[in-house]
């Protein structure tokens, strides 16, 4: 059973923040059965947003990729390099980070990374179905994003993968910051 557990990173960035949602997160959360081993809440710095989102060769290889099928669905080919590309998503996401205080936290439970994204929902938040967060607490577009040059306002963000979440969990939160503790109901889940 242990193979299965796994922590993950989730973060309520400051709109959903600002808009007093970080109790009904953690609640749906609970509700799942996942176990919360570290919160905080912080002011990213630059610093923290520039690790947080590395423009490392895969991240600019995916991104421009994306960004490409997306603006290509619209009838439009882009003339910026995959780096052009990439480097101005990663800036918009980087100032988005930082334009106020988000809430930072560690789950831990049984396929907790694959729970976390399905909870969050779709990064587009017109694909996220309602009983998402993301499903029921945004109507942000990348329609709506690419005409105001900025990142969709999505709430929340999820690690992808084991890889990203051990990253984030100690990007994020010091070892001594994460608690380990028993969760009786575990044994009634499992």
């Amino acid at each position: 059973m242990e193979e299965f557990l796994e922590k993950t990173f989730i973060a309520v960035k400051h709109d959903g923040v600002q808009r007093g949602l970080v109790g009904e997160i953690i609640k749906r959360f609970e509700q799942r059965g996942l176990r919360l081993c570290a919160i905080k809440m912080i002011l990213p710095d630059e610093e923290l947003a520039k690790k947080h989102y590395p423009l490392t060769e895969k991240w600019i290889k995916n991104n421009a990729s994306n960004t490409r099928k997306a603006w290509a669905k619209k009838g439009i080919a882009l003339d910026k390099t995959d780096e052009e590309l990439a480097s101005q998503v990663n800036s918009w996401l980087k100032g988005y980070l930082m334009e106020g205080p988000v809430v930072a936290m560690v789950w831990e439970g049984m396929h907790a990374i694959e729970i976390g994204r399905k909870l969050v929902g779709a990064a587009n938040t017109k694909e996220a179905p309602p009983g998402t967060i993301r499903g029921d607490f945004t109507v942000d577009s990348y329609e709506i994003a690419d005409k105001k040059q900025r990142p969709v306002r999505n709430i929340i963000h999820a690690s992808g993968n084991i890889e990203e979440s051990n990253n984030e969990v100690h990007l994020w939160f010091k070892p001594e910051e994460i608690q380990e503790w028993t969760k009786k109901e575990w044994d009634i889940m499992h």
